[in-house]
């Protein structure tokens, strides 16, 4: 799905949740942020500078991101140490030295200690012996490990079980109050898009049709987000309505 003339403003803090149908352009949106996609016209700017023609993997210092799939954040083969060491070296410049000394490791400790899962007493095990909860959850925890500009959470919970799920997004609620971030998160949850977050945006066709903010945004229900795309859009979301409310 391509984009058609999306003007969207973050403002330092803001936690978006992003919603829409299959095919509106809602992982595209985080694709052309992320680098993943380049962009025929307009810019993209982050913390005032301008990424536009910024490959990926240099824009890593000022992005962090969450994918659906648990499997695709981390290093199956490598140890959680060795996981979380290239996470807090993104985006820097490197040189040759010891990847995990006491001291970063006496860190990860601390880091992982966040997420309540015993792991870090586990560093030196490799990742694929994670379950999906877990290595869900260390993959929010390497996605912000350095403090990013932007989060990027491309439907981060929906491959889990529901107590799994909410347990990630306890702990995504957590990391991004504590590190003060700014977030675009993904989801096919209305509820979800409305209790997270001080913002939701609904896409459809490429185009952002509803931003709405609080305090405005605190008192809707599914039904009156579902009504106010029928208004804007002048068509009611027949198949939306059952696909997107939970």
């Amino acid at each position: 799905m391509a984009l058609k003339g999306v003007d969207l403003e973050l403002r330092t803090g803001d936690f978006v949740t992003i919603i829409g149908s299959n095919g509106a352009g809602k992982s595209t949106l985080l694709n052309s942020i992320a680098g993943s996609f380049r962009i025929d016209a307009g810019n993209i700017q982050v913390d005032d500078k301008d990424v536009t023609n910024m490959p990926d993997y240099k824009r890593a210092g000022l992005i962090g991101r969450v994918f659906q799939d648990p499997l695709q954040g981390t290093a199956a083969t490598m140890s959680i140490e060795e996981n979380l060491a290239m996470a807090a070296a993104r985006g820097k410049k490197r040189g040759l030295g010891i990847g995990v000394n006491k001291e970063r490791r006496d860190e990860f400790k601390e880091y992982l200690s966040l997420l309540g899962l015993g792991l870090e007493d586990r560093l030196t095990d490799k990742v694929g012996l994670l379950s999906g909860g877990q290595r869900q959850s260390l993959t929010l925890l390497m996605a912000t490990i350095a403090k990013p500009k932007v989060l990027l959470l491309d439907e981060h919970t929906a491959a889990l079980d529901p107590k799994t799920a909410q347990q990630v997004i306890d702990l995504t609620k957590s990391i991004v109050v504590k590190h003060s971030l700014t977030v675009l998160m993904v989801t096919h949850d209305l509820n979800q898009a409305l209790n997270l977050g001080n913002r939701t945006i609904m896409m459809d066709n490429g185009e952002i049709v509803l931003d709405i903010k609080n305090p405005e945004r605190k008192h809707l229900t599914v039904d009156d987000l579902l009504d106010k795309f029928a208004q804007a859009k002048g068509e009611e979301l027949m198949n939306d309505r059952i696909l997107l409310a939970q």
